[in-house]
């Protein structure tokens, strides 16, 4: 699974966003993300039912570490915690 499939399947849900919401949080027209999110969906469901270790790889990435003085301004850590961007509330 490539690290843009992962991030799909984590905004849409883990986060709960819409389709719509995470094609502008990352910056991508929703019909890409409806293609990543199928891609996404079939790789996660063969590595469930046929024991496959799910590998997710490609590209570097920078883990935000939810200090609040993150320069990227997708970044939700320094925003208030609403329903919408925390699962947990």
């Amino acid at each position: 699974m490539g690290i843009d499939e992962y991030e799909v399947i984590r905004l849409i849900d883990w986060v709960g966003l819409t389709q719509e919401q995470c094609a502008a949080q990352i910056n991508v027209a929703r019909t890409t993300v409806t293609g990543i999110y199928d891609s996404a969906r079939h790789k996660l469901a063969d590595a469930l039912i046929h024991g496959k270790r799910l590998v997710i790889e490609g590209g570097h990435i920078q883990v935000c570490e939810r200090s609040g003085t993150c320069c990227h301004t997708c970044c939700r850590a320094g925003k208030k915690n609403t329903k919408e961007n925390d699962p947990n509330e």
